[in-house]
């Protein structure tokens, strides 16, 4: 029987692999977007700022995996 409540060491271990991956595809999409936005045309120099600024924002999932997901 599969208790659901508990997790082994090896589902917890995989759990933060999982964890860190994401925040490591959350960089690379942020270097995309950075590339794409430099090489648009149709958007002004301000604008392109505000949207680099804004990919950077989800620093959360960093945050919630290197505290343990003891944010809240």
């Amino acid at each position: 029987m599969v208790r659901h409540g508990g997790e082994n060491g090896y589902c917890k271990t995989m759990k933060k692999i999982l964890e860190l991956l994401v925040c490591f595809l959350h960089a690379i999409a942020v270097v995309l977007v950075r590339l794409n936005l430099a090489a648009r045309r149709d958007i002004e120099g301000g604008a392109k700022l505000a949207w680099s600024i804004f990919a950077l924002i989800p620093l959360v999932p960093f945050l919630y995996v290197l505290t343990g997901g003891d944010l809240w």
